[in-house]
């Protein structure tokens, strides 16, 4: 017998919940009957995410502060008394440009965010899954930590990093019955993507109609995903038919085969 049902009532908390791919996520467990608690670092998407969803705890929150990070951790044990997910989805785009070209601040920042965001996190939620008798970490990355990507080294570096932690946290928490895995999304399509475009194009000097399908070209589906496509793998890596699902790192992207 298949078992897709995601327990009701997890308590589940999102980085960079309020927008995105990270508020698809929310929502797409929330519709599953998960407890949910978000996090942002604009207010403005804090205050819009809690009107439209009454019900779920929120905080404004810099990933990259781990005094941010710990009062958050803080707040989210009194408002759900424990943890069954995390989404470690916080993450930034970074600069666009040639080693030699890049800013070592922004270097820094996407360093900062993209990961050291994602061991904070872990670092307060671990005791919580314990706690709760196991649970599931969701890191999410990024096709760009499994393929090489010219003019984009700081965010492939973070990306590739946060493979590397998903399978060491695997093997180190496995015996506490909490599973990790990453989710590499593809080509998702939405403003960040399309700021991304027209960085490259600028730097390649073609339009932003070129580039865009030159990036739709890079996948075999030549098209890209959605946000509720790495949603519905999040959830599913939370269902009774990954009981067994750790340590992997999962495209879903049609297939990207190269950037």
């Amino acid at each position: 017998m298949f078992d897709f049902n995601v327990p009701e009532g997890l308590r589940v908390f999102v980085s960079a919940g309020a927008a995105g791919i990270g508020r698809a996520i929310a929502e797409t467990f929330d519709k599953a009957g998960a407890r949910i608690y978000v996090c942002d670092v604009s207010e403005d998407a804090v205050k819009s995410c809690l009107a439209d969803h009454p019900d779920w705890q929120a905080s404004v929150c810099d990933v990259s502060r781990q005094d941010q990070v710990d009062a958050m951790f803080d707040d989210i044990e009194t408002a759900f008394g424990g943890l069954d997910v995390l989404v470690n989805n916080a993450g930034i785009a970074g600069p666009t440009g040639g080693i030699d070209e890049i800013d070592p601040d922004h270097w820094r920042s996407t360093v900062d965010i993209n990961l050291n965001g994602q061991y904070y996190c872990a670092r307060r939620a671990v005791p919580l899954l314990r706690a709760a008798g196991g649970g599931s970490i969701i890191c999410i990355a990024s096709i760009a930590g499994r393929l090489g990507y010219a003019n984009r080294t700081p965010y492939a570096a973070t990306k590739w990093a946060i493979r590397g932690l998903t399978e060491s946290l695997a093997a180190e928490l496995g015996c506490d019955n909490i599973r990790v895995n990453a989710i590499l999304p593809g080509i998702v399509e939405g403003p960040r993507i399309d700021n991304v475009i027209q960085a490259r194009a600028d730097k390649e000097g073609v339009s932003f109609d070129e580039m865009s399908r030159k990036y739709k070209g890079m996948a075999a589906l030549e098209r890209m995903v959605t946000a509720e496509d790495v949603a519905l793998q999040a959830l599913f890596l939370c269902s009774g038919a990954a009981k067994n699902t750790s340590g992997q790192s999962i495209s879903v992207d049609g297939y990207v085969k190269a950037l």
